[in-house]
């Protein structure tokens, strides 16, 4: 129900009555419009950071390997369009640590059309004119009139070439290995290096030891990707199977919440009792056995736990407090009767709204596509802004050098003063950096990024909330349901959130990315101090980041629940959450039973839906149904489409429940503000149902014969 100019009229018919239930609470217009402007003003900011992104940024840098000038191998209109692949002088050379600190190869790197796919040696070609066309493939320009020794000495060509392999756009050895384990290259166990000696073929496994991992997980990926093609429609099917079953676990909880939760009840209490009893025949078991009846005190602290059970103290303390739990339970039970029940009826009332909301259950569909909106721009900006630096050259040298990993321009490094000192060094293309200002603020443009990721996120799944509880909150407060309910309650919900509420939903979703940044900069900080040894610091971080972990918690419950307030009422955001507070605190004990028996049932839901699809998923696609036999497809892992369809289901089973535990939560707060508002007069009639009427004992008295 909604009765002020921002958030409409459920209808005419009983308008007058409704303003005098709820005392006539007076027109209000759009709330925090500050936020909203602000929301607006960093919408265009991170849209113009995209802009600048895009036009900085070349994500050719992240496609295509870049040869020692910085060029990109295979890129379409350039030179180097027919030559897509990445050749590497020396191998060997990129077995060296500074590898892993630079990720550059400390060889020089040309682009090919082919990869070498045979021994040879420079001398050896020098003398053979047809082999030394083909090694100049290979080579730089520039070769003609050069001795082998001229060339070698000017780094215009490799000292050999290895029987190379495709791989990720590089050239890498096509290495083997033998039924005994031996390791070779290009069927040879043994090649001759660079420098003219003998090596072993496995002395080459260093520099591309990281390639075979890959080559295998693409071989792997390979496969799976083939499974997905012969499953695919099978994998829909258990899908479509999983949202039926969701839908008729929904239906089913209007009829059988009570069973359900009775029996849950029931179950605890009979395995508490069963505990009693075999902690009891332990108790009374150890009595004959020597050492038994030494104290725990007498025993002390004890790295192997096991020890302990064979104390009869300890299974006496069992006992004690598992009939402590039992005793309350029961007196829970005895005096939380009446609130477990009025969660029941809430239960089943939110089955009866979202038969009248059905549309409801779908909208998860149009907030899952306005998150990968947002998360494809976050990801689209951040490769753009990652990809925005200019090419940055370094000397690289195997000998002492004073200038070793120094910046170099590599068009007249040849002439310099470095190149003099320093006569084996070479100027390479080392990474992609910049010393412009917008360089230098490029980390501040990341983190923007970042940020309004997570506040557009937040902004996204807050909208989905607060739709959904003013379009539930239309069914609880329609006198006749569903009469005096609008036409569309989640297309008329959503445009009064749009229209009136944005500034709410942006500043709910503003402190919560603030939290959230403030525990991503924490966990960054955590990595970066993962090698210090100061534990107080450890301690401390390790604090903040509970703590953190708490407020965030803490702050999607506050939010979860303003957001239903202003849906319903149409106030500010901190007016709404500060209501939603202290209405929950005056009715703790009713929050605190509800929470449990929704998180149980629904949890109880979920466990059903996957369990159930997993386990004909894995009887299908495992063949060990005998008349599925010859239905399932052959597969390499069958494990990934079964897997495939678990995590499907549970994604379905969360989206349709997410939805119903919105519905219970929005519910609840109605419930609780129809009891202190409304008295069951004439004047103020209860809105709630009769089901819930009955439960609290209550009804609304006629009104007086005029």
């Amino acid at each position: 129900f909604h009765n002020n100019g921002c958030n409409g009229a459920n209808g005419i018919k009983h308008m007058e009555t409704m303003i005098d239930v709820f005392d006539a609470i007076p027109l209000q217009g759009c709330t925090d419009i500050v936020c909203c402007i602000l929301f607006i003003i960093c919408i265009l900011g991170y849209v113009a950071v995209g802009i600048l992104a895009w036009s900085q940024g070349d994500p050719r840098k992240v496609i295509y390997p870049t040869d020692s000038r910085g060029q990109f191998c295979g890129q379409a209109g350039t030179p180097l369009e027919t030559k897509p692949l990445l050749f590497y002088f020396n191998i060997m050379k990129c077995a060296s640590p500074m590898v892993l600190l630079e990720f550059q190869c400390p060889t020089t790197q040309m682009c090919v059309e082919k990869c070498p796919d045979k021994f040879m040696t420079l001398l050896k070609a020098y003398s053979n004119k047809e082999d030394f066309k083909y090694y100049k493939n290979f080579c730089k320009e520039g070769l003609d009139g050069l001795t082998v020794t001229q060339i070698l000495r000017s780094g215009l060509c490799p000292a050999m070439l290895l029987p190379s392999k495709p791989f990720t756009r590089r050239c890498f050895p096509a290495l083997g290995q033998k039924k005994g384990g031996e390791i070779t290259v290009g069927n040879n166990s043994t090649f001759v290096d660079w420098d003219g000696n003998t090596r072993d073929a496995k002395d080459l496994v260093a520099g591309v030891k990281n390639a075979t991992v890959v080559i295998e997980a693409r071989q792997v990926a390979m496969k799976i990707f083939e499974d997905y093609t012969q499953s695919w429609y099978w994998i829909l099917i258990g899908l479509v199977i999983a949202m039926l079953i969701s839908l008729l676990f929904i239906v089913l909880l209007r009829f059988l919440a009570g069973i359900m939760v009775w029996v849950m009840i029931v179950m605890v209490i009979l395995v508490i009792g069963y505990g009693i009893f075999h902690c009891s025949m332990e108790y009374v078991s150890l009595k004959s056995e020597a050492g038994s009846n030494v104290t725990l005190k007498d025993l002390g602290f004890q790295t192997d736990f096991s020890v302990y059970l064979h104390i009869r103290q300890t299974w006496l303390a069992f006992i004690i407090i598992l009939a402590i739990v039992e005793v309350i339970i029961i007196l829970l039970l005895i005096f939380l009767r009446n609130r477990i029940l009025i969660a029941i009826a809430l239960i089943k009332e939110a089955s009866r709204a979202i038969g009248y909301v059905m549309s409801a259950l779908f909208y998860p569909l149009f907030t899952f596509a306005l998150l990968s909106i947002v998360i494809a721009y976050w990801a689209v900006t951040a490769v753009f802004l990652s990809t925005s630096n200019q090419p940055i050259y370094k000397v690289f040298n195997e000998t002492a050098c004073n200038h070793s990993r120094k910046i170099c321009e590599p068009a007249n490094f040849s002439t310099s003063s470095m190149k003099a000192e320093c006569s084996e060094s070479k100027c390479l293309f080392a990474f992609y950096g910049g010393e412009t200002v917008y360089h230098k603020y490029l980390i501040g443009l990341q983190f923007y990024n970042v940020f309004l990721f997570f506040w557009c996120a937040n902004f996204v799944t807050a909208l989905g909330q607060m739709t959904l509880a003013g379009a539930f909150a239309s069914y609880y407060w329609a006198f006749v349901k569903p009469d005096d309910m609008p036409a569309f309650p989640i297309f008329s919900s959503l445009g009064r959130s749009l229209r009136y509420h944005t500034g709410s939903l942006a500043f709910g979703s503003l402190i919560l990315s603030i939290i959230q940044i403030i525990r991503v900069l924490l966990e960054y900080i955590d990595h970066k101090l993962q090698g210090t040894q100061n534990k107080c610091t450890k301690f401390l971080l390790c604090c903040l980041k509970c703590c953190f972990w708490c407020l965030e918690k803490f702050i999607k419950f506050i939010n979860r629940n303003a957001y239903i307030m202003v849906a319903i009422y149409g106030k500010n955001f901190c007016t709404s959450a500060k209501d939603a507070f202290f209405l929950l605190m005056r009715n703790m004990i009713r929050v605190a039973v509800l929470d449990k028996v929704t998180d149980f049932l629904l949890f109880l839901g979920k466990l059903l839906i996957v369990g159930l699809v997993g386990i004909f998923a894995f009887f299908f696609f495992s063949g060990r149904v005998k008349a599925f036999e010859n239905t399932a497809p052959n597969l390499h892992y069958y494990w990934v489409p079964i897997l495939t369809v678990v995590v499907g289901s549970y994604l379905i089973a969360h989206g349709f429940f997410s939805v119903y535990a919105m519905c219970v939560d929005t519910l609840f707060l109605c419930f609780l503000e129809d009891l202190e508002r409304n008295d069951g007069s004439a004047e103020r009639p209860f809105l709630m149902s009769d089901r819930l009427l009955k439960v609290l004992n209550k009804k609304n008295k006629p009104e007086p014969a005029e």
